[in-house]
């Protein structure tokens, strides 16, 4: 017999009824929406008929704001004003930008959250506000051509988007007016979209190179089954970056240093017009005028193009490699490979990803809204919508979780490429005797110290009852949303008390740091362990210090004085050892000292014995 659904209270869908739910890819350089209608996945136009809405937006003074094509116009003459590619600052730090003087922006720091920020005619807007304009665009389109108010959105993150970026994202789309129903990797939308439209099956590679990020997902799809089985990327690698190199190469031919905003927006523009034309035409001509009267003429090939960004594609097959091993995989399991993103378009990408997989790339579906398409599918699923295509979606963590320990060590909770929603425990315990409260430091990263990880948020378990170092049992919780969002939580079992933390770090990883985390946890493996291996020794000693000087203390009456200055020859040894960095040493000193101790700690287990039994009788005893 078949089992009937129910749904929770408030969530069924009358007969007949529809409810309004849309997919957003909102991308760099373009930003799409689409929806579900009569089953099929299709993207909303607006009124001209245009699917793409240009990712900029244009403050023209305190209260009018400009969005997409009518904001594009008019970047060249008000470049402070007008602000494109804003996804590469969700979620960022001043710092993580490097050489700001690249963009043609006037950057301030946020004092509270340390965030970037951007001064313009209406006052200081940050990534998120900006982001959030890009949004309303895209639902009242939505609204206007769907006929009513929307229930929610489906919006599209890069895989590699740490937590302070998938925040930032969130915190748009709610000041954007958005019921958010879940943030969805870009790769893995695209690969349901198609998946879904070709009944594919099989392990399909998902190649995404947009405006301003890359990632690759492998997946398996089987029978409605969407699994993620690793992801890998770069967070600051993108279409942009190849506009750059144009850029920079149209400085060099015309001996330019030095230019006014206005003419680096310019510029810019003339750069990404070049790079498109360079998809279809073996060469292009830049021309332009500078502000002081200057022209620009020079004729760019697609050779030379190929060349002087060579590097940048390079630096996209290297994470092609990561992935394949993290999913245990080589390169004749790949059934097919999905390119996605607007600089996929490029000769040279889609070459250099055939020769890689040997195969040709998959692209009967338009790159540029395949991840919108896969979004609304989801969101069409999510909103409960019947006839909804019944299928499981599995994605994945880029990086591991974790928590710093006693000697700077990271101890992973949650390993990279584990599937979300996910929740995990580990128990911890208590250093040094009578300690009463724990501090939990929150890490994301491979490394094995510390030092090598990114830090994501930090907060106090108070409240343990005094014991013996090692008693208390401190279980420590880390939960993954679907969204790829944390929350931790810290509980002490004995007493109960709690303490829980929603981690949200001020601003997002520094340019290519995840692929960095990724590349030195290889890299520096050997070492890593080495390190690892000396500070648990380190930590072990000093416990043992702590505990040898806490005897003497106590019981330094039960010695003579012979064995006493024995005792703290090799107590003193020890400490000194403690400076080296040679585990040998440190374990030859430990075993010395311990075999000085062997006495004294039978003469204060004695003294305990007898302390237990002074003026009891046998009869007493419970033997």
């Amino acid at each position: 017999m078949a089992l009937l659904q129910i749904s929770e209270p408030g969530m069924s869908t009358a007969p007949h009824q529809h409810r309004l739910a849309v997919g957003i890819d909102l991308g760099t350089t373009n930003s799409l929406v689409a929806t579900v209608r009569n089953g099929i996945s299709t993207v909303l136009n607006d009124e001209q008929g245009r699917a793409m809405l240009p990712s900029i937006v244009r403050y023209v003074d305190a209260q009018k704001i400009l969005v997409g094509e009518a904001a594009q116009r008019g970047q060249n003459d008000d470049p402070f004003n007008t602000i494109s590619s804003v996804k590469r600052f969700m979620g960022r730090g001043l710092a993580d930008l490097g050489d700001t003087s690249r963009f043609p922006y006037r950057f301030i720091t946020d004092s509270n959250t340390q965030t970037v920020q951007l001064r313009t005619v209406a006052g200081a807007k940050s990534p998120v506000e900006v982001s959030a304009e890009i949004l309303k665009e895209l639902r009242t389109r939505a609204e206007l051509s769907l006929g009513g108010e929307l229930v929610g959105a489906v919006i599209t993150v890069p895989a590699y988007f740490d937590d302070a970026q998938r925040q930032a994202t969130k915190d748009a789309a709610r000041l954007a007016g958005l019921n958010v129903l879940r943030l969805l990797n870009e790769p893995t939308a695209a690969a349901i979209a198609y998946g879904l439209d070709n009944a594919a099956e099989g392990v399909y590679a998902v190649y995404d190179l947009g405006g301003g990020t890359f990632d690759i997902s492998i997946l398996r799809l089987s029978r409605g089954v969407f699994e993620v089985l690793a992801t890998n990327g770069d967070s600051a690698l993108g279409g942009d970056d190849f506009d750059q190199r144009i850029f920079c190469w149209l400085l060099e031919q015309n001996a330019l240093s030095a230019l006014p905003a206005s003419d680096t927006r310019l510029l810019l523009t003339h750069a990404r017009t070049a790079k498109e034309q360079l998809t279809e035409h073996n060469d292009t001509r830049i021309t332009a005028m500078l502000s002081d009267g200057r022209v620009i003429d020079s004729v760019l090939s697609q050779t030379q193009f190929h060349e002087m960004s060579n590097n940048l594609l390079q630096r996209t097959l290297q994470p092609l490699r990561r992935a394949l091993r993290d999913a245990a995989l080589q390169v004749a399991d790949v059934n097919g490979v999905v390119m996605v993103g607007g600089a996929t378009r490029m000769p040279q990408v889609q070459r250099a990803v055939g020769e890689f997989f040997a195969q040709t790339p998959l692209t009967n579906l338009d790159p540029d809204k395949v991840v919108a398409l896969g979004a609304a599918i989801q969101a069409n699923l999510l909103a409960g919508n019947r006839g909804a295509d019944e299928w499981l979606l599995l994605d994945v963590i880029p990086l591991s979780l974790g928590l710093e320990t006693m000697g700077g060590l990271a101890e992973k909770v949650i390993p990279r490429n584990s599937t979300i929603p996910t929740a995990r425990a580990q128990e911890f315990t208590t250093y040094k005797d009578g300690q009463t409260a724990m501090s939990i430091h929150v890490v994301q990263g491979e490394r094995e110290l510390i030092s090598d990880c990114r830090s994501l948020a930090k907060f106090e378990l108070r409240g343990i009852p005094a014991m013996v170092a090692g008693a208390a049992r401190i279980r420590v919780t880390f939960q993954v949303d679907a969204d790829g969002l944390l929350s931790v939580a810290a509980r002490e079992m004995r007493s109960g008390v709690e303490a829980t933390i929603e981690v949200k770090p001020s601003y997002g990883l520094v340019d290519a740091d995840i692929a960095r985390m990724l590349q030195e946890s290889g890299q520096y493996a050997k070492e890593d362990m080495q390190a690892r291996a000396l500070r648990e020794l380190q930590t072990e000693a000093n416990q043992l210090v702590d505990a040898v000087q806490n005897a003497l203390l106590q019981d330094g009456d039960l010695l003579t004085n012979t064995q006493r200055a024995a005792i703290t020859a090799q107590l003193e040894n020890l400490q000194t050892c403690l400076a080296e960095h040679d585990t040998q040493i440190l374990q030859r000193a430990m075993t010395a000292l311990n075999d000085a101790t062997v006495n004294f700690a039978q003469a204060r287990m004695d003294k305990s014995v007898a302390s237990a039994l002074s003026g009891k009788k046998i009869s007493d005893l419970d033997i």
